[in-house]
């Protein structure tokens, strides 16, 4: 998506940005209740809007036969806080999550600065096939997930969905004002998945949207994605990273070539009953170095999971008394395996597997195999056929991975590491292993159609008041167009009308949240690298309103009155005001 979440917060990151295999997304769904009571005191604040779109906006391609010509339920908040008249309207697009975890974005968000500094109506608009469940709630379009039913889903509509939106909205308590996107600038903002929606909504239609800022814009769809893992080699630190390389190889050995020895291997965690050496493998990456996507610069929005691992698998002392009767037999794994030469005498990977065997027994083993008393198999395999076989509006897990199986791809493969490296994660975890949903959910058992996507623009992509920004830590930088091997920073203009920014030592948009007056205490301070981006996000966008209001095109934004009227008065001057938002001037 995944680790466990923390926080709403920090679940703004996990949700939204690309989501990983289908045992995080299921342990995510967990999550969701719980999420949901987080945002209730900025739900209290927002009443969730319908719009009514439709379903089909393609009746002339062959790919959404039979075709429906029915509408659905569109969710979307709005916050007015402000707004003033003449102000564009700025759009966050809420991408693979359910909307009400962007709410807090409305305080303190990359979407406030813009709208406080231009008079901006703030937006959020949920996405085709996402939300949660119950009365009045989600934006479905069809009544079940089944895969004949989800054939609506592709990015293709779900761009459709965003632009008629902009051209046809009218927003509660402001029915006689026009604030489409004939009348006034639209300013789209996505994150990862969503970062590269807003790309191609600003590519595909320019005439809707004046600007677009694509923030860790995943805009190159790749079926195969190992350089999610490389990324974290690369910028993780590097204690961890060598020991982690270290003990995953050692236990790649086992699990590859001397799997006599594989019962011993899962005795040490009490997974000797765990039918699947895969789902055993990818318990340890999840339980740990899977959560460096989930870091903020916020500590309230970070996860919490990567550093904790790391801490205590680098740590000098033996974190775990309890497991010190297993050293002999670790040693042994280990010694068995080659780990324990020259090579390593740096660090003490006998201590460090320890302390790994604690983490995980603290963090994922124990909640469940022993507080709950279920098997390894019930707690940590894969799901069951009778599972794949759901469709209800409840399998609400399935959305993403139908993306990502028919058209993104983004497998996070072990077995496609670089082979002149030492792994992170099991190789053992390959193209079919992490396929699975696709066959068993969907039946699809060929490779997603990536042209579909890369059709818009993919690395190259490119426009007039589009902006590409990425973190240089991101484990999705490789498929923007910020992916080192291009050097794409050598030819882009980085101007105000396309600006092209790197944000140094972030990982996954953390331009998008930021902190509201009187939140920048001790441990909450926004780093300068990030103010500095936002700072730039907020004058770019200023520039963009300001062009926009030059061009004389949009006959909404003429709502402020003028020296020329001030020999207006009373219901005279009243009037003049109301045309010009109407945009009759």
């Amino acid at each position: 998506m995944q680790p466990t979440l923390l926080s709403l917060l920090a679940s703004l990151h996990l949700v939204s940005a690309i989501q990983p295999p289908i045992l995080s997304l299921l342990r995510l769904q967990q999550s969701i209740h719980n999420e949901y009571t987080a945002v209730n005191k900025y739900a209290r604040n927002h009443q969730a809007h319908n719009f009514s779109i439709p379903v089909d906006h393609f009746h002339n391609s062959s790919a959404y036969e039979p075709h429906s010509d029915a509408s659905y339920a569109n969710r979307y908040f709005i916050d007015d806080t402000h707004y003033s008249p003449g102000g564009p309207v700025i759009l966050y697009l809420g991408g693979e999550t359910a909307a009400e975890n962007r709410l807090p974005l409305f305080h303190g968000g990359i979407i406030q600065k813009i709208a406080n500094a231009t008079g901006g109506l703030q937006v959020i608009l949920e996405h085709r096939y996402y939300g949660y469940r119950g009365a009045g709630e989600g934006s479905w379009p069809t009544r079940d997930l089944s895969t004949h039913n989800m054939r609506f889903l592709t990015t293709e509509q779900a761009l459709a969905d965003t632009a008629f939106f902009a051209q046809n909205i009218v927003f509660p308590g402001y029915e006689d004002v026009n604030l489409t996107a004939k009348a006034v600038p639209w300013i789209v903002y996505g994150g990862s998945y969503a970062g590269a929606q807003a790309a191609f909504q600003r590519k595909l239609y320019p005439d809707v949207f004046w600007g677009a800022i694509s923030s860790s814009g995943v805009t190159e769809a790749i079926y195969e994605y190992p350089q999610y893992w490389q990324m974290i080699q690369e910028h993780g630190p590097q204690g961890c990273i060598r020991t982690t390389e270290a003990i995953t190889e050692a236990f790649d050995v086992i699990l590859m070539n001397k799997t006599e020895r594989i019962p011993d291997l899962k005795d040490l965690f009490d997974l000797r009953n765990l039918t699947s050496n895969q789902d055993f493998a990818s318990l340890l990456l999840f339980s740990g170095i899977g959560g460096w996507q989930a870091r903020n610069w916020d500590p309230v929005m970070s996860g919490t999971t990567f550093d904790d691992y790391c801490k205590e698998l680098t740590s000098s002392e033996l974190l775990y008394p309890d497991t010190l009767p297993q050293a002999g037999k670790v040693n042994d794994l280990l010694a068995l395996t080659g780990a324990l030469t020259t090579e390593h005498t740096t660090v003490n990977l006998t201590l460090a597997t320890l302390n790994l065997i604690g983490f995980v027994n603290r963090t994922e083993i124990s909640p469940c195999l022993h507080r709950k008393g279920k098997t390894a198999d019930s707690c940590f395999a894969s799901p069951s056929a009778s599972f794949w076989a759901r469709d209800d509006l409840e399998a609400s897990y399935r959305s993403w991975p139908y993306q990502y199986c028919t058209q993104w791809g983004y497998l996070q493969t072990g077995s496609g590491q670089a082979t002149n490296r030492k792994p992170i994660l099991s190789r053992t975890l390959d193209l079919e292993f992490e396929s699975r949903v696709c066959k068993y959910a969907f039946n699809i058992t060929i490779p997603p159609d990536t042209d579909a996507i890369n059709k818009y623009g993919g690395f190259n992509i490119s426009y007039p008041r589009l902006a590409h920004i990425a973190g240089s830590a991101d484990p999705w930088t490789p498929a923007t167009p910020w992916k080192e091997e291009l050097k794409q920073w050598e030819w882009r203009k980085n101007d105000t009308s396309e600006p092209f920014l790197l944000i140094e030592g972030a990982v996954h948009h953390w331009d998008s949240n930021g902190l509201v007056e009187g939140e920048e205490r001790e441990g909450r301070k926004v780093p300068e690298a990030v103010r500095r981006v936002q700072e730039y996000e907020v004058e770019f966008v200023s520039d963009w309103i300001e062009q926009a209001r030059e061009s004389g095109r949009f006959g909404g934004m003429k709502g402020v009155v003028d020296e020329a009227e001030v020999e207006l008065t009373g219901q005279d001057q009243k009037q003049v005001v109301l045309n010009r938002l109407m945009g009759d001037w």
